[in-house]
């Protein structure tokens, strides 16, 4: 279908089922009051006034789809425990399905709990592991994708490398999407960055991006990055690429075009959660078989806009709508 403005992009993102494969985990805060030092060692003792849990990972994905007006469908292991409780009990607060949510005797619920004292980070508690899933464990997930996936429009491969995301995983399930003609799009880390074989399109940023081909350029040296790109496509018989470049803004090759969109100018607050939203407004994107530049774009508008935030926010998505409608760029 044609779009003639970005309005009728926006509503067209309310009739999207997005299935998001990954690693969930929750993410904890505590909020409290430093008066003293602890007599057992040298070590502030924070008075706890506050306690907060978020959705975090691939479950932050699904925020960002959801406050686009897409439908975010999660398949995930997570443990039996304490931690999983309380993720579920958010996934409901929060009206997101928990139809592909496999739980397991095996492993944790990945939970970090951060411990804040004003403005200041005191700790970082992190519970979890990154253990591959097992053959079960495994089985258990394909088959909720396999059940999923026929309602979806476009995947997400959302890895953090704790494990959930196996090769085997990724294999079958573009295996499975192809079959269905579905997009599939990666936000990759380290342990399976070349394992992505035959994806519709590979987000890596660019840190990323140099350790997992093993290369080395300066980061302002376009032409290295062409190349960088051009020869991870080539690896990963992708259809295309689009990475993030931090202050530099985005670049993608796809469906052979090659834009190189800068960032926008902002007050920039915090950068963390950015990349998901990037990964989920592209996803929207290439469902709608939307161009490259469009992708781009949108993209990159997105995750500046969540960096004027303090803390991991979803997209707001009329915000985004706004400053879209700015940018002149035509359908």
């Amino acid at each position: 279908m044609a779009y003639s403005n970005f309005n009728q992009i926006f509503n067209a993102f309310e009739g999207l089922n997005v299935l998001i494969i990954g690693d969930v985990m929750i993410d904890a805060y505590i909020w409290g009051a430093v008066e003293r030092i602890s007599p057992e060692a040298p070590v502030p003792i924070v008075r706890a006034t506050k306690r907060d849990y978020r959705l975090g990972g691939a479950a932050n994905v699904a925020l960002n789809v959801q406050a686009l007006g897409a439908n975010p469908i999660l398949c995930a292991v997570i443990g039996d425990d304490e931690g999983s409780i309380k993720f579920k009990e958010r996934l409901t607060i929060n009206g997101i399905s928990n139809k592909g949510i496999v739980e397991s005797k095996e492993r944790p619920t990945t939970v970090k709990t951060r411990v804040l004292s004003g403005h200041h980070h005191m700790v970082r508690v992190d519970e979890e592991t990154d253990r591959v899933l097992s053959k079960t464990e495994e089985s258990q997930l394909l088959k909720r994708i396999e059940l999923l996936l026929s309602d979806c429009q476009v995947v997400i491969f959302e890895d953090y490398d704790k494990g959930v995301i196996t090769r085997n995983v990724i294999k079958k399930t573009v295996e499975m999407a192809k079959a269905k003609n579905i997009p599939t799009v990666v936000d990759p880390k380290k342990r399976n960055f070349l394992a992505y074989k035959g994806t519709t399109l590979f987000k890596p940023n660019l840190k990323e991006l140099k350790e997992g081909l093993k290369l080395d350029f300066e980061k302002d040296n376009q032409e290295e990055i062409e190349k960088a790109v051009e020869l991870l496509i080539e690896k990963l018989g992708a259809d295309g690429s689009l990475i993030t470049l931090s202050e530099r803004g985005v670049f993608i090759n796809f469906k052979n075009e090659k834009h190189q969109i800068p960032a926008h100018l902002r007050e920039i607050a915090d950068v963390s959660g950015a990349g998901d939203t990037v990964i989920s407004i592209a996803a929207l994107c290439i469902a709608l078989n939307l161009s490259p530049k469009i992708i781009a774009a949108l993209s990159n508008l997105g995750g500046g806009l969540v960096c004027e935030h303090i803390g991991v926010v979803p997209i707001d998505k009329n915000d985004l709508l706004q400053e879209a409608n700015k940018l002149n760029i035509p359908l």
